[in-house]
């Protein structure tokens, strides 16, 4: 394919994609560019052998533009795109909150997708949504798709349900993450070193989550195989549920979903 993307934004998510593409695939030419921190852009230039240029020449040279700035900059990146011809470009945005009406609005006709990966795509197991735009031909979908199955899994999904997935899988490693932070706190209070307990919860943690991928059992399933009636699992179990672990996970994720739809009203205007 040999397709040129053009990254506007050389921050933690950008970072995460490039690095993704350039362990799968070379079919790609990238391009990053910013307005700010040069040191960050060279320092991804020369770890993964990609051309930094000025905005103009990013935009006129890429077939792909991946919108990867944080969402109170999209607008004056999308003000910025009106002074080019972009037909038959492809515009990505992978930015909170950021509802496609905003690119209508600015960019009328433009063929836009939505996407929302996680960090987890550094290390190839994005978990990412895609929200196809109303000028997206079947070319430009195989080619989000070709970009983002690079990196992990994807899945295909109307807008509306875009906040429930950021929620989930958006926000999700971050949740992982804090529980494990936990679990190491908890360790080190009952006598173990932090090193001790860092071992065994990240292995743990890793463990576990290769059972959910390898594993045909569900969930459920896999929990009460190891919760042996009133036994050490059965205990711990007991106190999540009698401090109401599902409804601190559901209060959460509608915080999530409500700092989202608040996110679309501050920045799609």
């Amino acid at each position: 394919m040999n397709q040129s993307i053009g990254f506007i934004g050389g921050g933690n998510m950008a970072e995460a994609i490039i690095g993704g593409l350039r362990k799968t695939t070379q079919d790609f030419q990238i391009r990053v560019t910013n307005r700010a921190n040069h040191e960050r852009i060279q320092r991804l230039v020369d770890k993964y052998s990609i051309k930094a240029t000025e905005f103009q020449e990013l935009v006129e040279n890429s077939q792909i533009l991946i919108i990867a700035v944080k969402p109170k900059d999209v607008q004056g990146v999308l003000k910025h795109l009106k002074n080019y011809t972009l037909q038959d470009k492809l515009i990505i945005s992978i930015a909170a909150g950021i509802p496609l009406k905003a690119f209508y609005k600015c960019l009328p006709g433009v063929a836009v997708i939505r996407v929302m990966p996680n960090t987890s795509t550094a290390v190839l197991h994005s978990m990412t949504g895609l929200v196809r735009g109303e000028a997206i031909t079947t070319e430009q979908a195989d080619t989000a798709e070709q970009i983002f199955s690079t990196i992990g899994r994807i899945l295909w999904i109307p807008e509306e349900k875009m906040n429930a997935l950021i929620a989930l899988s958006g926000s999700g490693p971050a949740y992982f993450y804090l529980f494990t932070e936990s679990l190491i706190k908890a360790g080190v209070e009952l006598g173990l070193n932090e090193e001790e307990a860092e071992m065994l919860a990240r292995e743990t943690l890793i463990g576990a989550g290769k059972m959910l991928t390898e594993s045909n059992k569900s969930p459920a399933k896999l929990r009460e195989e190891v919760t042996s009636p009133n036994g050490t699992t059965f205990a711990a179990l007991n106190v999540f549920k009698d401090n109401k672990l599902s409804q601190i996970v559901m209060k959460a994720a509608q915080a999530c979903v409500r700092r989202a739809e608040d996110m679309e009203g501050e920045y799609s205007e």
